[in-house]
């Protein structure tokens, strides 16, 4: 059984023409399957485009980035929905969306009016998720317990709620965990100032461990540095299996997958 990369960002590798190879390379890695993450309209219908070319290799999701809401917010999530009906290849999840207070600007007046959008918008797209019964990709950036309340007050199930790039502490795991939910982890787990994250991935567990490269972003080591890609994925999980969990990586392999395939049921 191969690896699942539940996170990744093809559009760069496509605008560089380069995604043959990225995608050649992950498969010699032993990556059995990949999400491209779908982050605003600009990259939907690209996703959907590349996602029925690889059929049963390349899957996506649809959904707005906090780091991508605007004014014009609502324009944009009122799209989300179709991408479900048709008979076009159809996201395996909705997002990833959620609450950045990161890159906020840092004019107290205008940060406040942008953090509002970002909470009506992800509002929006929870209720997406809660009337489609799909997983919901949730990006949380400075902001885990402003996005725990709006999931519990949304009534979406939280078993189908992935917390990606998981960087909080075992206290935030613990609230995931406790409400059904959970967290994958990126090549940010081989980071050597990253002990609170394996922390944190341990106890979660194997049982429920995703894993995912964000690629082109937080590549791990030994390529830190470097642009990320799917490939690289083997090298987080290599890690984690010995790391982390003191397993097999072929243990660590079959269980995450397994995890994968049914949290996205691909």
């Amino acid at each position: 059984m191969g690896l699942i990369d539940t996170h990744t960002h093809l559009e760069s590798f496509m605008h560089a023409g380069t995604l043959a190879p990225a995608l050649a390379r992950a498969r010699e890695a032993g990556v059995d399957a990949l999400i491209t993450i779908g982050t605003s309209p600009e990259d939907w219908e690209l996703y959907r485009g590349i996602a029925g070319e690889q059929p049963g290799f390349v899957h996506y999701s649809v959904g707005l980035h906090p780091c991508s809401v605007d004014a014009n917010w609502a324009a944009a999530v009122a799209r989300i929905e179709n991408f479900w009906s048709g008979p076009a290849s159809r996201p395996v999840a909705l997002g990833e969306c959620g609450l950045d207070r990161f890159h906020l600007p840092k004019e107290a007046a205008q940060a406040e009016v942008i953090f509002a959008w970002q909470r009506a918008a992800f509002a929006a797209q929870l209720e997406i998720a809660r009337r489609l019964a799909c997983p919901i990709v949730i990006h949380s950036r400075g902001a885990f317990r402003e996005c725990v309340e709006l999931i519990d007050a949304s009534r979406v199930e939280w078993t189908r709620v992935v917390f990606h790039c998981f960087t909080e502490s075992e206290a935030e795991m613990a609230e995931l965990t406790r409400r059904g939910g959970c967290g994958s982890f990126t090549g940010i787990l081989t980071y050597k100032n990253a002990p609170a994250i394996r922390a944190a991935a341990k106890a979660q567990g194997l049982g429920r461990f995703m894993i995912e490269t964000d690629a082109p972003y937080l590549t791990p080591l030994p390529h830190r540095g470097k642009p990320n890609e799917p490939a690289f994925v083997r090298h987080t999980a290599e890690f984690a299996a010995a790391e982390v969990f003191g397993v097999s990586f072929d243990e660590l392999t079959g269980t995450s997958t397994a995890n994968a395939r049914r949290f996205f049921d691909i």
